[in-house]
């Protein structure tokens, strides 16, 4: 160990900073962050220091540095563009056996500043002795995704309330144990949630009246394919869950971000051969929340966009199953933008819709007057099986025959195709397509020739009708 890891409480406490730019500027700003009275001595402060100056923030003392400047401080900071004075001031510190540092000067160290991962109270700190600053970056940064900012929140409750729960289990196991209920526990989940007061009572009531919890139901929108779409909270529901139900259209890439423990269901419809029907699916979920488990329902896209999250939700309602509910980039959004195809344009759309081409049987039909208005753009899901019909409605309604469209398939994945022709060839597109597949109408599907970036790129001549093939990889 080359360097032992300390917390400082340099609050109120006083610290000497030796330069006055942007260098000495960001230390600062970490200082004051920690409550520190921070003295300066430079020959000029920065913009940015000038005015903390003028609000009372900091102190400047001089513009010369001396000696005496190190009398009754707590720690030591150079931070100059003067090799000989830093050496100076890191001389004079060590023989006052003060704490210093000098900026990108590791040698001239007593103590260094680690990367850090703010969740106050809780703090990572991450340090590679200064041999590898970048390296220990890119792991505060790994750490930065995994841990929630609910963190902070938890532990300053849980601080609220340790000497009462040190009280009424004076047990060491079991005190760990109920924290550690606590954790994984609903608790966590209001404090995720924003609702710090519940949270709390949530606490109270699991210390004084504990019951048989049940578990609780994550509904989290797994993004269009690309495991990098996933959001962070999405990320870090998934790694907590002791069982995952997911749909066809949730990646191979985002399944391997599932903890590996984790028991893991296919419950994934697909046009024609449906595997589990939704009333089986909504069982599934109450009777393994009600095993005290804690479930994520994984879905393709947004669970609230065609994705019938709002009716597993009302069932957990009406079965008193606690849930939250996680986001996720629908296809509509995720996929034209990986295609290069904006939803709108203030020349070519100013409105887009979102309409599936896989209706329940007894659902009224579409509006075809209303689809059919030129300078809107339609974001169609489901929609292959459909597309002749979508197309001659359209044109029938009113849309011009040459109106462009795309079919998107296996959008944001590696093997996206983007195939575009005219709305009259839009039921030819479809059937070149690898599903899971988007359509998409409108003049915005011109742009996609101009701004495309992404993957392998397969377009049809207006003409013809024949397809080329354009690898943008």
């Amino acid at each position: 160990m080359d360097y032992l890891p300390l917390f400082a409480d340099l609050r109120h406490r006083p610290v000497l900073v030796v330069g006055g730019g942007d260098v000495a500027q960001r230390k600062i700003d970490l200082l004051l962050r920690a409550g520190a009275g921070v003295r300066i001595v430079a020959q000029s402060l920065s913009e940015s220091l000038a005015s903390r100056h003028r609000a009372g923030d900091i102190e400047w003392l001089a513009q010369e540095f001396t000696p005496a400047h190190l009398e009754g401080v707590f720690l030591v900071i150079a931070a100059t563009n003067d090799r000989a004075l830093n050496a100076q001031v890191y001389q004079l510190a060590n023989q006052r056996h003060l704490l210093v540092n000098v900026v990108d000067d590791q040698p001239n160290c007593s103590f260094i500043f680690p990367s850090i991962v703010d969740r106050a109270p809780l703090m990572v700190a991450i340090s590679s002795g200064g041999q590898a600053p970048v390296l220990a970056r890119l792991l505060r940064e790994k750490l930065e995704t995994l841990l929630p900012a609910s963190l902070g929140l938890m532990a300053k409750i849980a601080g609220r309330w340790r000497a009462r729960v040190a009280k009424q289990l004076p047990g060491g196991r079991e005190r760990r144990y109920f924290w550690e209920r606590l954790f994984y526990g609903r608790f966590a989940s209001l404090a995720a949630g924003g609702q710090p007061d519940r949270a709390e009572e949530e606490l109270q009531q699991q210390l004084y009246q504990p019951r048989q919890t049940s578990g609780e139901v994550s509904l989290v929108g797994a993004g269009p394919g690309d495991a990098g779409l996933l959001t962070l909270r999405g990320l870090q529901v998934i790694q907590q869950a002791d069982v995952v139900l997911y749909d066809f259209l949730v990646s191979a890439d985002v399944l391997e971000l599932v903890r590996r423990d984790a028991q893991q269901i296919c419950v994934g419809k697909r046009a024609g051969s449906h595997s589990m029907a939704q009333e089986e699916i909504n069982h599934l979920l109450v009777s393994l929340a009600k095993e005290g488990k804690r479930v994520v329902r994984l879905k393709g896209g947004d669970p609230f966009i065609f994705g019938r999250g709002g009716e597993e939700l009302q069932q957990l309602a009406q079965e008193g199953i606690p849930f939250q509910v996680v986001p996720g980039i629908t296809a509509a959004a995720g996929a034209t933008a990986y295609a290069g195809i904006p939803l709108t344009h203030r020349d070519y759309a100013q409105s887009v819709m979102f309409i599936t081409g896989h209706c329940r049987p007894d659902g009224s039909a579409l509006d075809w007057s209303t689809l059919a208005r030129g300078r809107q753009t339609l974001a169609i899901y489901m929609g292959t099986v459909k597309a002749a019909e979508i197309s001659r409605q359209l044109i029938q309604h009113g849309r011009a025959p040459t109106t462009p469209a795309a079919v998107i398939g296996r959008g944001t994945r590696a093997d996206q195709c983007v195939l575009t022709g005219t709305l009259e060839q839009l039921e030819h597109l479809a059937q070149q397509a690898p599903t899971p597949a988007l359509l998409v109408i409108g003049e915005v599907v011109d742009l996609h020739h101009q701004i495309a970036w992404f993957g392998q790129q397969v377009s049809t001549t207006r003409q013809s009708g024949r397809p080329t093939v354009v690898n943008l990889a």
